[in-house]
């Protein structure tokens, strides 16, 4: 599929939108001023060690000295790599308060992509978890000056002629010169920087192919708070349980950035998220916010609910009128409860949701939302309230911050790429101008990739991405999203692929080796029952889109940190 470069002739949706006002440095500035005394950042997997935002305004004075004294100017990149921390916040919030850029790294990057992405960014100093950096080789980041350890600020490494180990021996009697009497909160004063600038520099975690940075400036990630605060998100005080990456922008933004502003409380979970560490610590924390990627959910739906709602007994209860409310509104209890008892809202990004389980999220009335959004948007484009959600949606588009247009004759019904607007697109890719050339149409819309309609109610609806979509030799479009959401709901399947090979469509299966073994399954019957979930999905789907054969694949897909199956890899399999 070819999407133009030209100024487009297509209808457009769009809404009026306005600079941002608040300042993206000064929302912390006011909110480390005002919540002082209140618990701010929480390291679940270390018997609760806490951080108030008084704690976090002393060590970003801390880090400030030590960026002065090393003559870090304005503008300088910090890189940042490790698992979601306390420390890793703290880095994060002194870098921009600073006035410096933060270069967040997922520590899922391979070593390799880590050296390229630190080079690439020109980062001046690095923060490192120790794990990441035993990983790492100082030759080649030679121009980086200076190494740090995420675990307690040590200098890990510093360039010939630097001096950075001796200055950190002397930060205490440095601090006490400064801030004779202690610090206290009429002591924060942050850096005068235009929202204009570049603040934040995103090496995306894209699955198809190698990251670009994504330059995002103040305007950008105000944008992005701002209407966080504005609808209401989180409040001062209220808790919530960050397990999503926080390098990640969707993670980020609404696990990090506008709870800070709030004044409210982060557990950060430390740990693999596995459904039954999630549920411990959804007990012991109970959040009133959760952000998840669908696969969480969609595993709850699969191990909790499924077994349940497959026994005969409720399968008859469940037509019986009135019994069937009472059934869902017990499961719905009963899921709000695993969580912690006390959620308002479980939000979900990052990459489609099975269609079975928002179907019964809904119908059971589910308090979730699933919303759209991007790096390149720091990253929101849309949302809905969970009382104003429309399945099949993700969500409106933001009012008075972006514009969305579809290219499609027909924007309502017919499928086109989704292109946008406003104030949280980012500024370009960092050093590269060809690819931010191409990433905007002449008249100055940013290329999604991403394929949709949208209502007369600036709804997007998403069917898939352009470099997925097939084209069938009748000239049909296939989503091959779609049809594997169906199959992922058969008996025995973990999570599947649809290929394109000689002109048919192939299923990659890896199985529910779980569900096999606790049924007494044969492993070695798994192809016949494969070849049946195959006739019962062509019974589901159009004919164009008939699956010709499935084939078991041996080991879970390769993923990116947002769960996203990385495709591209497996094209040619």
């Amino acid at each position: 599929m070819y999407m133009s470069k030209r100024v487009p002739t297509f209808a457009q949706i769009s809404c009026k939108c306005a600079m941002i006002q608040e300042n993206f440095i000064k929302f912390y500035e006011k909110s480390f001023k005002e919540n002082w005394e209140l618990p701010a950042l929480t390291n679940y997997s270390k018997e609760g060690e806490c951080f108030t935002y008084g704690d976090i305004a002393k060590e970003i004075a801390r880090i400030h000295i030590l960026f002065k004294e090393c003559q870090i100017r304005e503008g300088d990149k910090i890189a940042l790599v490790g698992k979601d921390s306390a420390h890793w916040c703290i880095v994060y919030m002194a870098t921009i308060t600073y006035g410096a850029v933060i270069v967040p790294i997922l520590q899922d990057f391979n070593p390799n992509d880590i050296h390229h992405i630190i080079n690439h960014s020109d980062s001046t100093f690095l923060f490192v978890s120790d794990r990441v950096w035993d990983s790492l080789e100082e030759d080649k980041i030679e121009e980086t000056r200076g190494v740090f350890s995420l675990s307690d600020f040590r200098c890990l490494h510093q360039r010939d002629g630097e001096n950075i180990q001796k200055l950190l021996r002397e930060m205490d009697k440095k601090m006490k010169d400064k801030y004779p009497k202690g610090f206290s909160k009429e002591d924060i004063k942050y850096a005068e920087k235009s929202n204009e600038e570049v603040v934040s520099l995103n090496y995306t975690s894209g699955t198809t192919g190698f990251s670009k940075g994504v330059m995002l400036t103040g305007n950008n990630l105000a944008g992005n708070v701002s209407y966080g605060i504005k609808l209401g998100v989180l409040f001062k005080s209220e808790r919530e349980l960050c397990f999503l990456p926080l390098a990640h922008a969707y993670s980020c933004a609404f696990n990090f950035l506008v709870p800070m502003a709030v004044g409210a409380h982060v557990y950060l979970l430390g740990k693999t998220p596995s459904p039954k560490i999630l549920l411990k610590a959804f007990e012991e924390v109970k959040p009133n916010l959760i952000l998840t990627v669908p696969l969480i959910l969609e595993k709850l739906y699969k191990k909790m609910i499924l077994p349940q709602l497959s026994k005969t007994t409720m399968k008859l209860a469940l037509n019986i009128p009135l019994i069937d409310i009472r059934i869902y509104a017990q499961i719905r209890k009963k899921l709000i409860d695993a969580m912690g008892g006390r959620v308002h809202e479980i939000i979900v990004g990052g990459a489609p949701m099975n269609q079975e389980v928002t179907d019964f999220l809904y119908k059971i009335k589910f308090p979730f939302t699933i919303g759209y959004g991007m790096t390149e948007c720091g990253p929101l484009i849309c949302y809905d309230h969970n009382n104003e959600y429309i399945p099949g949606s993700c969500g409106q588009v933001l009012k008075g911050i972006m514009e969305a247009r579809i290219d499609s004759e027909d924007p309502y019904n017919k499928v086109g790429e989704i292109q946008i607007r406003g104030e949280n697109v980012m500024k370009g890719y960092y050093k590269n101008e060809d690819a931010t050339a191409k990433a905007f149409t002449d008249d100055g819309w940013f290329l999604t990739g991403d394929l949709g309609t949208i209502d007369h109610n600036n709804h997007i609806y998403l069917r898939g991405r352009c470099k997925t979509m097939i084209l069938s030799s009748n000239g049909q479009n296939i989503y091959p999203e779609e049809i594997e959401s169906k199959l992922n709901n058969l008996p025995c399947v973990m999570e599947s692929i649809i290929i394109e090979k000689n002109d048919k469509l192939i299923g990659l299966v890896y199985p529910d080796y779980d569900m096999v073994d606790s049924t007494g399954i044969s492993h070695e019957d798994l192809p016949v029952i494969m070849e049946q979930n195959r006739l019962e999905l062509n019974k589901l789907i159009a004919p164009y889109e008939a699956v010709s054969k499935i084939q078991l694949y041996p080991t879970e897909f390769e993923k990116t940190p947002k769960k996203s199956i990385k495709r591209y890899l497996y094209s040619n399999y």
